[in-house]
């Protein structure tokens, strides 16, 4: 699950970690009340979307110059400017796609004197099971492009959790970002807060870029993104109230509500397979076959009527969706249980597209009869390889 920046900076102020002043706002009223409890006379304007690279983005609704979603204001009159202009307009990033997202919150901020500007991240490595912490002196700018041009600038320094976070480890991010003095013990404490926000919370990633050196000699999270462990949400009810259901796909949000695990894709096959290992296989298959795949959709091991019949109603609910393929194999799922929901869903919805059903497994034979019963066209698959090439066809002669 993500957060908007402002919600984060709340999140790590627990910790005792240093942000600049600021308010969320809904409106360009709350806008400007939140500019006036701020000292000013510099104030930041900042669209609260899930993406990055809000500053260097552009609104559909405004002039191809107009400036991003990230403006400083110099008074107030400017801050209700900046907040008429951003909410409920269209902010396109590179991290947003064509489609772009609406500003439906802004962020208004302190404005921060800055004398440099440094990168620090946390994220889960899998490879090695430990918690990698990435520093750079190179702030400001996309990690990934400094990964790409100059990766000797990029120092990433592996902590074991088992072991928990060591002094030698706030030394190594001091050093890195090549600060001495009262800079680099400051450093070394900041290192420590984050990992404990980053352990204490469940975080897949934290990210604060640009953390900045202030002219007075402060060290300052000037920017964050964080992410979570969805799994681990039930303890932290706090956090999981953050959530933004406006930032996320409609359809995602709806299977969130059934435990369904489901991701939109770009293609016209929808998918419904139980396991994740099966549902990637199923994607490729179909991509084999020289279609592409509308969704992954899970609907897991121990999956009832009622939560197949929703998983078969969100896939139907995406218009791209030109066919279904469903491929099931019961282990701990009845397959009896999986055609009881697909027949139960086709009968409450219009079935305008093909459907192709694989199934194997336990009660293999009574699910297949269940289908083959329902008066329903459903068309029947011996295998995965039959199943995809069926569906194509099958999409294909209906266009």
């Amino acid at each position: 699950m993500n957060i908007h920046e402002y919600q984060a900076k709340q999140l790590l102020s627990k910790f005792g970690i240093g942000i600049p002043a600021g308010h969320a706002a809904l409106s360009v009223d709350e806008a400007v009340a939140g500019a006036k409890q701020l000292p000013g006379p510099l104030y930041v304007v900042k669209a609260q979307i899930h993406a990055g690279g809000r500053g260097k983005g552009k609104f559909v609704e405004l002039p191809t110059d107009a400036k991003g979603g990230v403006r400083l204001a110099k008074s107030i009159e400017e801050v209700e400017a900046h907040a008429a202009e951003m909410l409920g307009n269209t902010l396109v990033t590179i991290q947003t796609g064509d489609a772009g997202k609406q500003v439906n919150r802004l962020y208004i901020t302190d404005g921060v004197d800055i004398a440099s500007e440094y990168y620090l991240s946390m994220v889960v490595d899998r490879a090695t099971g430990r918690i990698a912490m990435i520093v750079s002196t190179e702030g400001g700018m996309d990690i990934e492009d400094v990964a790409h041009n100059t990766p000797e600038k990029i120092t990433t320094i592996t902590i074991d959790p088992a072991a928990g976070f060591m002094p030698h480890h706030g030394r190594a991010v001091a050093f890195a970002l090549k600060l001495s003095g009262d800079l680099n013990k400051q450093a070394q404490k900041l290192a420590r807060q984050l990992f404990d926000a980053f352990v204490a919370l469940d975080c897949e990633m934290l990210e604060i870029n640009p953390l900045v050196e202030t002219i007075d000699g402060k060290l300052l999270v000037l920017d964050t993104k964080m992410s979570f462990d969805s799994n681990a949400l039930y303890r932290h009810p706090d956090v999981e109230a953050m959530r933004d259901e406006t930032e996320e796909d409609p359809m995602e949000v709806e299977a969130s509500k059934y435990d369904l695990a489901y991701i939109k894709l770009d293609g016209n096959i929808g998918c419904m397979v139980n396991g994740a290992g099966l549902a990637m296989a199923t994607m490729d298959i179909i991509k084999l076959n020289g279609a592409f795949p509308a969704n992954f959709l899970d609907v897991g091991g121990g999956a009832n009527k009622e939560k197949v019949t929703a998983a078969f109603k969100i896939i139907l609910s995406d218009p791209a969706v030109e066919g279904i393929l469903v491929n099931i194999f019961g282990g701990i799922m009845r397959c009896d249980t999986i055609a009881e929901g697909i027949v139960a869903a086709a009968r409450e919805v219009d079935l305008s597209v093909p459907l192709v059903v694989r199934l194997e497994g336990t009660n293999v034979q009574l699910g297949k009869d269940i289908l083959a019963n329902s008066g329903l066209p459903i068309v029947p698959a011996d295998d995965l390889g039959d199943a995809a090439r069926k569906i194509v066809a099958e999409v294909k002669q209906a266009a």
